[in-house]
Formats: structure tokens, sequence, C-alpha cells
């Protein structure tokens, strides 16, 4: 299973970004898709998730109301919309798969696959 992220960038405080996560070759199914980040000297935090069996989604308290998850069941692509983007949003933002559930979705450590990772700078 593969997964690409792509959309990452430099922004101004306030502006917005979309970042996708391409899986061409993976079926959710029953899995989760989420976004994290992990900032320099951070442990990476849970940002956004999205059931594939019930397209509920969740996100953490910092984000709620700026960022929004979203899937392209044709495309295999999930998308993050950022708005109103902060500097504390500056962070290296990763794509991840697991059988997590709505009480463990931002455990990043019960995820099975990661993508490389897209750089998002708020400034």
């Amino acid at each position: 299973v593969q997964l690409v992220e792509s959309g990452g960038g430099s922004v101004q405080v306030g502006g917005s970004l979309r970042l996708s996560c391409a899986a061409p070759e993976f079926t959710c199914r029953h899995n989760f898709m989420a976004w994290f980040r992990q900032a320099p000297g951070k442990e990476r935090e849970g940002v956004a998730a999205i059931s594939c069996l019930s397209a509920v989604t969740y996100y953490a308290d910092s984000v709620k109301g700026r960022l929004t998850i979203s899937r392209d069941n044709a495309r295999n692509t999930v998308y993050l919309q950022m708005n109103s983007l902060k500097p504390e949003d500056t962070a290296t933002y990763y794509c991840g798969t697991g059988a997590v559930s709505s009480d463990n979705w931002y455990d990043g450590g019960r995820f099975d696959v990661w993508g490389q990772g897209t750089q998002v700078t708020v400034s």
C-alpha cells in the first residue's frame, strides 16, 4: 500500500491550503484515513480522521472549524482543506491509514501505513 501526499506549501496567516492523499492501489473499506502533523521538536499529533465505512469525521479540538477532511471514493483520495491557517499549524503533514476506531483515531501508533509527508509553513 502506498500513500502519496501533495498540496503543501507556504502561506500567509489566515490563508488556505488543500492537502491531498492518494492511495491508487488501496481500498479503504473498514479502516480509517487520517491526517497527522509533526512540528519540529514535537510529537506527531492527530489532526483529522474519516471512517471509510461511515464517512463520519473526527477532529482535534485545535483545528475544529478550520480544517475539513473529506474523501473521494472514486479517486481513492483523501483531502484536508485548511482554512484560517495559523503559525501554529506549521508542520509536516502525514496521511495514514489503519484499523482504528472513533475512540483512538488520534493514536498514530495504531496506524499501519504512512505517506512521506508534505510541509506546511504558515507565516
